[in-house]
């Protein structure tokens, strides 16, 4: 069946904001951290919903470092954020010819709207699923899903894009096709070893895929 329907994770695959993420763990470690982190440590936290994360950091304090993690991340958001090469006028493009976008990410609902906005993909997506939205962040099926369901298509219709293991694992176990992104902060191999449907270097090579 043709794909009719693409859902996008949000950080990493749309907008660059690893700098900005990494910057903001970093401040949190500082001051709740028993120890210092190296930069490869503080890239496995990217991806997993933030409050299981900081658990790793120190489960004890918990509430207090998403404070100051959220805090520094929307004071500083602006001065990295960016979107990808290719990536707003593919989504124009998918978007004239009437392909269903959405977005479902970890992320809380009002840094993606933050994000969106500056890199002018606001309003480009029909539904959005954040983690406010869920009781099951990815790699559970239950983001993805929902997303369908508001769109009301059939996952055999879907595509699911993302830059981490958990999108690729949850478009796998939602029963949709997948497509990692080669510039992943993580290394592309780690997605290639999950076998995604598709790995692209430029988003822009969704327009091939889908026939565009």
């Amino acid at each position: 069946m043709k794909i009719n329907t693409i859902l996008f994770d949000l950080d990493g695959t749309l907008i660059d904001t690893n700098e900005l993420i990494i910057a903001s763990f970093m401040h949190t470690i500082e001051q709740y951290g028993d120890r210092d982190y190296g930069r490869d440590e503080v890239l496995d936290f990217i991806g997993p919903p933030l409050r299981d994360s900081l658990r790793k950091i120190n489960p004890d304090r918990v509430e207090e470092m998403v404070e100051t993690y959220r805090k520094h991340n929307i004071e500083n958001h602006d001065s990295y954020v960016k979107a990808y090469d290719g990536v707003v006028e593919t989504i124009r493009k998918l978007k004239e010819e009437d392909y269903r976008l959405g977005i479902v990410t970890t992320k809380m609902r009002n840094t993606v709207q933050m994000g969106l906005e500056l890199t002018d993909l606001d309003g480009l997506f029909e539904t959005v699923v954040t983690l406010d939205d869920v009781e099951h962040a990815k790699p559970h099926p239950e983001p993805i899903l929902k997303a369908l369901d508001q769109l009301g298509v059939k996952t055999s219709e879907a595509m699911m894009v993302g830059d981490n293991t958990h999108d690729i694992e949850a478009g796998k176990n939602a029963g949709t096709k997948t497509a990692g992104v080669a510039w992943t902060v993580k290394g592309r191999k780690v997605l290639d070893d999950l076998n995604p449907d598709y790995m692209l270097e430029n988003m822009r090579e969704l327009i091939e895929i889908t026939g565009g």
